[in-house]
């Protein structure tokens, strides 16, 4: 039976979040009472993630898919592969840190079910990062808008609904190097946010680190504004006309002198 809701949750060693998620996952979808599917994209896990998964395939074959990386793509490869494979009406991307409490899928369901193609989380209501990490993200989040013009109030909450069609679009775009809430906004016709709870993780350390999160950023806004361009070009020519005067000032100093 074709699966009307797609879960899809990409796995880097989280093996001691995962029986735990995959009970408070599994117990909010059976309560919805339509049909789901979840997809897990284990990117490379060097803990004991893939048998844990293997494990929850045996206990759920019609309802559990696993995509296994031979090594580590990176979060954004991961989430597209579980793209591809989905067959969901709704499709749901969900972190398997716990961070985002699959409790609150229901509230993202209700609002693409209205017709929003693009529902989006935001953390700020008692977001549970520490200070630096949660302050860094605030203040990249207004250089990014800034910058893109992309309205995305939390770009790096995971907890998204996408409807069918943006999905479908963002996989025809054959798009390598991708930041997907962007790529999905630009698609997206009737986008809307909604506040969702953020829990401490339940154990282990974010896989996301400073460097990634400049990394991503950059790539954002490279790949969606002309503003680094346009800035980097005339720096180039300031460059390029003040070693023209430099090089003129130069030459009469020389015949002067």
């Amino acid at each position: 039976m074709k699966p009307y809701i797609s879960i899809v949750i990409p796995v880097y060693n989280e093996s001691k979040n995962l029986k735990q998620l995959f009970d408070r996952l599994t117990t909010t979808l059976d309560k919805i009472g339509k049909t789901y599917e979840i997809i897990f994209t284990n990117d490379g896990s060097k803990d004991n993630s893939g048998e844990i998964l293997e494990g929850f395939y045996k206990l759920r074959p019609e309802q559990i898919r696993i995509i296994d990386f031979s090594r580590n793509f990176g979060q954004h490869m991961a989430v597209m592969a579980g793209f591809e494979l989905s067959k969901g009406d709704i499709i749901v991307t969900l972190d398997s840190d716990l961070q985002n409490p699959p409790e609150e899928i229901p509230k993202l369901l209700a609002l693409a079910e209205k017709g929003h193609d693009l529902v989006s989380g935001i953390r700020l209501h008692e977001r549970k990062d520490n200070w630096f990490r949660r302050n860094i993200s605030i203040l990249v989040n207004k250089v990014r808008a800034l910058i893109t013009n992309i309205n995305m109030t939390d770009h790096g909450c995971m907890l998204r609904a996408y409807s069918r069609n943006v999905i479908d679009l963002m996989i025809a775009s054959n798009e390598t190097t991708i930041f997907i809430p962007a790529l999905a906004y630009t698609y997206a016709t009737n986008p809307t946010e909604i506040k969702v709870d953020h829990e401490a993780r339940a154990t282990g350390v974010s896989k996301y680190k400073l460097y990634d999160l400049i990394r991503l950023n950059f790539d954002l806004m490279t790949g969606y504004s002309l503003v680094p361009l346009q800035v980097f070009t005339i720096m180039g020519l300031s460059i390029a006309f003040l070693s023209i005067i430099f090089v003129i000032f130069l030459f009469i100093r020389r015949i002067i002198v």
